[in-house]
C-alpha cells in the first residue's frame, strides 16, 4: 500500500467529516505546510489522531481536496477506480437504454465517490472533466478504469484547473478516434449538436434536462417565448417544439447567434421565424420595457457570475433585482422558469428571493413545479453544496 501523508483535521472540521462531508476545506487543516505535491495521498486524522479517511491533495476554488475512502485499508489503485466508475455506470443504466437520450452525466465528483472529477456521455464519446491538478495526477488510472468499465468511440477532457476553476484551452482528445463534429445528440427525442473539442463549453448545460422537458411538454404550447442568457438557445428549441408562437433568444456573446440557430436547425426549425437578439441581458430589459413587449413564458438562467463592460452581476446579491425586472415583461398569469446553479445559497434563501421580487413589485405568485439536480448529476446529502441546481416554476398575477 503506498504510504500516506498524515494530515490532521482541527476539531471545529472533524465531526462532520466523520459524518461524511467530503472536502477538504483549507480553514480544516492543521499543518498545511506539509502539503507539497497536488496527487498526494493523505491519511486524515483528527486531533486525537483517530482515522478519519484517505483524500488526496488537490487546489480547487473549493478547498484542498477531497475525501475519497473511509477504510483506512484501501489502496487507492486503478482497481480502486474501477470499482468506483463501475458502480456509477450501474446507476445510470436507465439512460443508457432509453434511445430518446444519449447524452448525460455518468460519473458526478463526490456524488460518486470522487470529488474533483466528471465524465459525460456523448453518444459514444466520453468527456472527462478534470476540476484540479490533484486529480489529473490519477488521469491513467482513471482512463484505464473507464476503458474496463466500458466500450467508447473516443475520450475528451477538459482539464479546469487554472485560477478559480477556469479552462485551459488546448487540443481536448485523449484517445479512441476523434469525433466528427458537431455531434448529433439526443435529449428527451430532441436533438443537439455538441462539440467536444472547442473551448470550454460543448452546447448543452446537461443538469437541466428535465427542466427542458417540462418546457416543451406544458408550457410552451400558443406562448411567446422569451430566454435570457440563452447561451445555445436550448430551452427556446424546446418552446418552439412544444408549439410556442414565437421565441426570443438573448445572450450577450456573438457566438450565441449561429450556435443558436445551429440547435433550431438540427430540429428542422426555421430559425428566421424566431428572434435571436445578440446583447447584454440588462440592456434587453430597458428595450423591451420602452417597446412594451410583454411574454407569456419567460426562462431566466443567469451564470452564477457575469461581467460586462457596463456591470457585473451576482446570482447570490443580484437575483432579486434581475426578477423584479423580468416580472415587468411578463404577462399577467404568466410563468417565469427562475433558475440558478450558485451553490452559494439553498432552494430556501432562492425562494426567499422569489418572494421577496414579488412583494417589491405588487405580483402574487403561485409554484407550479421546482427541479434540483437529474438523478444522474448524483449528490450526496453529507454534502448539500454539490445539489447546486434550483429551479422553480412561478406563475405570476399582478394586482
Amino acid at each position: 500500500m503506498t504510504k500516506l501523508l498524515t494530515i490532521k483535521i482541527n476539531r471545529k472540521y472533524a465531526a462532520k467529516m466523520k459524518k461524511g462531508y467530503p472536502l477538504i476545506e483549507k480553514e480544516a487543516v492543521d499543518n498545511e505546510k506539509l502539503l507539497k505535491h497536488e496527487g498526494e495521498l493523505l491519511r486524515l486524522v483528527d486531533e486525537k489522531n483517530h482515522f478519519i479517511g484517505i483524500g488526496y491533495y488537490g487546489i480547487q476554488n473549493k478547498g484542498l481536496g477531497w475525501v475519497i475512502s473511509h477504510n483506512q485499508e484501501e489502496s487507492v489503485d486503478e482497481a480502486f477506480f474501477t470499482k468506483k466508475i463501475q458502480e456509477a455506470f450501474t446507476h445510470r443504466q436507465q439512460l443508457f437504454a432509453d434511445p430518446d437520450t444519449t447524452a448525460f452525466r455518468v460519473f458526478n465528483g463526490e456524488g460518486d465517490g470522487l470529488g474533483g472529477v466528471t465524465i459525460d456521455y456523448y453518444d459514444g464519446y466520453y468527456l472527462i472533466q478534470w476540476y484540479s491538478k490533484g486529480v489529473y495526477s490519477f488521469k491513467e488510472n482513471i482512463l484505464a478504469a473507464l476503458a474496463q468499465t466500458t466500450e467508447y468511440k473516443g475520450v475528451y477532457q477538459k482539464k479546469r484547473f487554472k485560477e478559480k476553476g477556469q479552462y485551459i484551452e488546448e487540443d481536448d482528445f485523449v484517445m479512441g478516434e476523434r469525433g466528427t463534429f458537431p455531434l448529433i445528440v439526443k435529449e428527451n427525442g430532441v436533438k443537439f449538436a455538441v462539440y467536444l473539442n472547442d473551448g470550454a463549453m460543448t452546447g448543452i448545460f446537461l443538469d437541466q434536462r428535465e427542466v427542458r422537458k417540462a418546457i416543451r411538454e406544458r408550457y410552451s404550447d400558443g406562448a411567446e417565448m422569451l430566454n435570457m442568457f440563452s447561451y445555445t438557445g436550448a430551452f427556446s428549441v424546446n418552446a418552439a417544439l412544444g408549439g410556442a408562437k414565437m421565441t426570443t433568444s438573448v445572450d450577450v456573446a456573438n457566438r450565441s447567434r449561429p450556435k443558436t440557430i445551429e440547435q433550431f436547425a438540427v430540429n428542422g426549425i426555421d430559425y428566421e421565424r424566431q428572434q435571436i437578439v445578440v446583447d447584454d441581458v440588462f440592456q434587453y430589459f430597458k428595450y423591451a420595457a420602452r417597446k412594451e413587449r410583454t411574454f407569456d413564458l419567460v426562462v431566466l438562467d443567469p451564470p452564477s457570475f457575469a461581467k460586462t463592460k457596463k456591470r457585473t452581476f451576482s446570482a447570490a446579491k443580484d437575483y432579486t433585482t434581475l426578477l423584479k425586472e423580468t416580472i415587468a415583461l411578463t404577462k399577467n398569469q404568466g410563468v417565469i422558469v427562475a433558475s440558478t446553479n450558485c451553490s452559494s445559497f439553498d432552494m430556501k434563501k432562492f425562494k426567499q428571493f422569489i418572494q421577496t421580487a414579488c412583494q417589491e413589485t405588487g405580483t402574487n405568485y403561485t409554484i407550479l413545479e421546482e427541479y434540483s439536480l437529474p438523478a444522474d448529476f448524483r449528490t450526496t446529502r453529507s454534502f448539500p453544496e454539490g445539489d447546486y441546481l434550483k429551479v422553480v416554476f412561478l406563475r405570476v398575477k399582478k394586482v
